[in-house]
């Protein structure tokens, strides 16, 4: 059963410019093993966490840090959750997730599924 389905699209250069100037804000959005990332790479991985965000409700105390993108076996992207997030999707029944990352140009997509 779908829970919640989240989509979130983020103009990479302008996502460039908000790390440039907020020096704090990558390491505030991502898990050390994400932050080295190239710059679409993290517009991508934002774009995931805010499709988590909005696939469980947009729940209040969402802590970044607790939504991790990262890669399986085959070296497809993967939700991981812990922390505050892990506590909201088991509050809503989620199990599984499902997630599609996407850049075209200056655009990256992120689309979430999460499924009970």
């Amino acid at each position: 059963m779908i829970i919640g389905i989240g989509v979130d699209v983020v103009d990479v250069p302008r996502f460039g410019r908000q790390l440039e100037r907020t020096p704090g804000l990558r390491a505030r959005l991502f898990v050390p093993a994400e932050r080295e990332l190239n710059l679409r790479s993290l517009a991508a991985r934002f774009a995931a966490k805010e499709a988590v965000a909005k696939a469980l409700g947009a729940p209040a105390g969402m802590n970044w840090q607790d939504c991790q993108v990262d890669l399986d076996a085959a070296g497809a992207p993967r939700v991981s959750v812990r922390g505050t997030v892990a506590a909201a999707a088991e509050a809503k029944g989620v199990r599984t997730w499902h997630l599609s990352l996407s850049h075209d140009g200056d655009v990256a997509t992120a689309m979430v599924v999460a499924e009970g």
